[in-house]
């Protein structure tokens, strides 16, 4: 009775690995597919910032889709970006770049501005 039980487990562990491989080739496809998807359905754009000004000042972005901004920043020093009304702050050191992601927006005006000079480094983003 015990050599039938062995080749009972024999037969049950290819069949549950094969399944398993199976699901996980699977799922691995399908999360692949949706980063694709979320790629392409991001929406980028690039501003710069240059005598601690930036430029441009207004961006128009659409409704609804995630949005990625990539920050040049042409000074010497550091500029902190930041938006109270988009949820963000990131600091881009003197003379490199930063990426800042936002979430889907609704349609509106919100602010954005340079932290450490507020007085210049001001600007907008329309979404409609």
């Amino acid at each position: 009775m015990s050599s039938s039980n062995s080749a009972v487990r024999a037969v049950r562990f290819p069949t549950f690995f094969s399944a398993f491989l199976a699901f996980s080739c699977a799922l691995g496809t399908v999360a692949f597919l949706s980063a694709q998807v979320r790629a392409e359905d991001t929406h980028e754009v690039e501003i710069s910032i240059k005598d601690h000004k930036f430029d441009p000042p207004s961006l128009k972005l659409p409704v609804g889709k995630p949005i990625k901004i990539l920050v040049k920043n042409l000074d010497a020093s550091a500029e902190e970006f930041e938006s109270h009304d988009l949820g963000f702050e990131k600091v881009v050191p003197g003379n490199s770049s930063a990426t800042v992601r936002v979430k889907p927006l609704k349609p509106g005006t919100y602010m954005f501005f340079g932290e450490f000079h507020q007085d210049t480094a001001l600007g907008h983003v329309v979404v409609e």
